[in-house]
């Protein structure tokens, strides 16, 4: 089974979305980064958000400009230009862009307590 990538995306479009998300942050998790011919990667989010009266659980994140490929988010330091979807009656719509980047888990220091 392939590994789940861990993800973190900064929302910068639309300008308000914080104020309507609550945060402009999103985490999320896709296994679409295993097959390197994959353009687009579907991103299950781990805490969805409300967007237009619809709830949002899944994003469709492209490369924000042509000729580039999602691939490149591994050498970015912080972060790679995507554009982001969201399933509406059964299709795609292009509604945000941001930034992505891989996500990693902080460890809490031990200090010694069990």
């Amino acid at each position: 089974m392939t590994q789940h990538l861990k993800l973190r995306i900064h929302v910068s479009e639309p300008f308000d979305f914080e104020r309507i998300a609550g945060t402009p942050d999103l985490t999320g998790w896709t296994v679409d980064h295993a097959d390197p011919e994959n353009e687009d990667w579907e991103v299950h989010l781990d805490a969805g958000f409300d967007f237009h009266e619809r709830h949002i659980g899944r994003l469709l994140v492209s490369p924000r400009y042509v000729g580039e490929h999602l691939a490149r988010m591994f050498d970015a330091i912080a972060g790679f230009p995507v554009r982001m979807a969201h399933r509406d009656d059964g299709a795609w719509h292009y509604a945000f862009t941001g930034m992505i980047s891989e996500r990693h888990e902080r460890e809490e220091p031990d200090n010694g307590n069990i």
